[in-house]
């Protein structure tokens, strides 16, 4: 996917958004892509809504195996989220791991009346029951690939690619 594409998919996540009832609601972007993801939506919605950014690090059940330093992040979620809808929004949905996390976070900050999931790219190939409320764009991965979605703020491009990877780690 190129820049157009990815646009178009976000405005049409932010329009999806529009027709929502939103009173009460926040936008809570999974760090790093999910949170860029998340505040282009509300700029696109033109509407007040909270909008905070959650790192699940803490959370992940394979934080362990991460590495001997893994970099922490910090939750900016400046409101609070009991009793509100979330819509929490992250760029690709694989297995539904970091989905869990994200879950047992905001549940560590409060108890909301409702999450909804937005993702940009759905890759299939669940290992724990979740789906999204919204899916951008489907994509059939096979498991020795990944998807990568690169956004300016990070990466200095736009694009979704899809990479082989070898031994675990992208094939360069």
């Amino acid at each position: 996917m190129n820049k157009m594409e990815i646009e178009r998919i976000i405005k049409r996540m932010a329009d999806q958004i529009k027709k929502e009832n939103l009173e009460n609601t926040v936008i809570v972007g999974i760090k790093r892509r999910g949170a860029i993801i998340a505040d282009r939506i509300k700029k696109m919605i033109s509407i007040d809504i909270p909008v905070g950014y959650l790192d699940i690090t803490l959370y992940r059940d394979d934080f362990s195996k991460i590495g001997a330093n893994p970099v922490v992040g910090t939750t900016e979620i400046l409101f609070d989220i009991d009793e509100k809808n979330i819509i929490l929004v992250d760029d690709v949905l694989y297995t539904g791991r970091t989905v869990r996390a994200a879950l047992d976070a905001l549940v560590d900050l409060g108890r909301p009346k409702s999450v909804k999931l937005f993702v940009l790219i759905d890759r299939g190939n669940r290992e724990l029951p979740i789906s999204a409320n919204f899916v951008g764009k489907k994509i059939n991965v096979k498991k020795d690939e990944m998807v990568e979605v690169r956004l300016k703020e990070i990466d200095k491009k736009e694009e979704v690619v899809i990479v082989k990877r070898w031994n675990g780690k992208e094939k360069t």
